[in-house]
């Protein structure tokens, strides 16, 4: 088959979007189709075998500098005046631009497609690619719903809880564009009831299909650092619960010799930093970015143990990454963590999300068990290569196309008589 595989923002190694494309892409190559991602910045990192077409926004989120002001000179056409006009008016537009740009391709491009496979940008053009000629089937990760209510509980005033709605507006937009989908897959059967309930998708154009982990990901032949404690989250964004796992280590602190390592580039002086200042952490914190896969491989395997504090996962892929490099886990009882890490007591301590004290008392019992650290590593391996794949999740995927594909045909054939 010939995939055209759409992503509005491809980011390689922070948040799942860019780690999707990139496997899923590598593995459907492998097993003989042909597969052109369609991206905005920023672009992922593809394998050999694997197209890239750049459809540039504005950029108007890039590092150093967010929340641009644009040149005049840099405005192409009206999709540029509106993403930035969006922008001011502090709502979010890339999912909206992007999909107008992508039509915009693909409709000189018809023939080079079998299908076009949407990577959760649910914009309006996603709605006029079938009219193109083009079956599509979609990727819904988890309802961002989620993370505008988590986002917009933990604003401390009237303003910001106001700005984040704009923000967020385009939600409105992804669920309904969501309920017009032919077919949905989802990685988890957490996200897939929280679509149908949030979004109001029917369940019966829904398919769960899990996500992979590299097999990069191995555990280390170096003896673990005695203290450290890692955890892969977006510093700043409330629903990944880092504030809830800082305090915490503030209070083992106190009475252990213990050292955090965070995977993420932290807003400068944002909340993660200030609440860093204010626990009085910050030479026992650190925080790790820009590395590449291998320096990422050799952090998790040297850590004690590691945590994931989310608020809200519809899967996390971090979590089943750990559990490949054999890291005993204390993990969030929120959304699909208990899904990826299996029943309690398996491979990962479970605990309240957003509770400090409970977290606490589970990293210090688990740092002072080093049997059962052992005994979860080996069983966190051992469920990552029986359930998490990304060959078998490339399999599904192309069979999911040809069900679309098949169902477009049939229902074009229909409306032709």
């Amino acid at each position: 088959m010939r995939v055209a595989l759409l992503s509005y923002r491809s980011k390689p190694h922070c948040g799942g979007q860019g780690i999707y494309i990139r496997h899923l892409s590598r593995e459907l190559v492998a097993l003989g189709h042909s597969v052109e991602v369609f991206s905005g910045q920023p672009y992922p990192e593809l394998d050999p075998g694997v197209e890239l077409t750049k459809l540039p926004s504005l950029d108007l989120y890039r590092e150093p500098d967010p929340f641009r002001v644009p040149k005049l000179k840099e405005f192409r056409d009206r999709i540029d005046v509106e993403e930035f006009a969006t922008m001011c008016a502090a709502g979010f537009p890339e999912p909206k631009t992007f999909s107008l740009r992508v039509v915009r391709a693909l409709k000189e491009r018809t023939d080079d497609f079998d299908i076009v496979h949407d990577n959760q940008v649910l914009g309006y053009g996603m709605l006029d690619i079938e009219k193109l000629g083009l079956p599509l089937i979609t990727t819904l990760h988890h309802p961002i719903s989620y993370d505008r209510r988590i986002d917009i509980k933990a604003a401390r005033n009237p303003w910001r809880k106001f700005t984040l709605s704009r923000w967020y507006g385009f939600v409105k937009m992804q669920a309904r564009v969501a309920r017009q989908m032919r077919k949905i897959m989802t990685p988890s059967e957490t996200s897939k009831r929280d679509i149908a309930r949030d979004f109001g998708v029917d369940p019966a154009k829904m398919q769960v299909i899990l996500l992979g982990v590299d097999d990069i990901f191995v555990p280390p032949t170096k003896p673990r650092v005695p203290g450290r404690i890692m955890a892969m989250a977006s510093a700043d964004a409330p629903m990944k619960g880092i504030a809830t796992l800082l305090e915490a280590f503030a209070k083992l602190r106190t009475e252990r010799d213990v050292e955090l390592f965070l995977v993420t580039k932290p807003t400068p002086g944002g909340r993660t930093e200030k609440l860093i200042d204010k626990l009085s952490i910050r030479d026992s914190v650190k925080f790790v970015h820009g590395i590449s896969d291998a320096e990422l491989v050799e952090l998790m395997g040297s850590a004690e143990l590691a945590c994931v504090p989310s608020l809200y996962e519809g899967f996390s892929l971090p979590t089943a990454e750990l559990m490949a490099c054999g890291t005993p886990l204390v993990v969030s009882d929120a959304g699909a963590i208990p899904e990826v890490v299996g029943p309690d007591g398996l491979c990962a301590d479970l605990v309240t999300p957003g509770e400090v004290g409970e977290l606490e008392v589970a990293i210090a019992a688990l740092l002072d068990d080093p049997e059962r650290r052992a005994r979860y590593g080996v069983a966190g391996r051992q469920r990552v290569e029986e359930l998490f794949s990304w060959r078998a999740v490339a399999q599904k995927v192309a069979a999911a196309y040809d069900e679309v594909i098949t169902d477009y045909q049939e229902e074009r054939a229909r409306a032709d008589r």
